[in-house]
């Protein structure tokens, strides 16, 4: 792993334990929670901006067929 990703996977650590007092296992168990929980969010932001772009189905407000 190179440093910089290293730098930033610590941050994570740091968020979750700025003391330190927290023993190892569990301090990496809550930063890898962080960590999904942030890249989650970057993943929903993404599909929204994704939507927001995709041009506007034919016909309609996209709701589904006239019933």
């Amino acid at each position: 792993m190179d440093k910089a990703r290293a730098v930033f996977l610590a941050t994570f650590e740091r968020q979750v334990d700025p003391e330190g007092l927290l023993p190892p296992v569990e301090r990496q168990r809550r930063a890898e929670q962080l960590r999904s929980a942030h890249f989650a969010r970057l993943a929903l932001a993404s599909a929204k901006a994704r939507r927001a772009r995709r041009p506007a189905a034919k016909g309609g407000d996209g709701s589904g067929p006239p019933r």
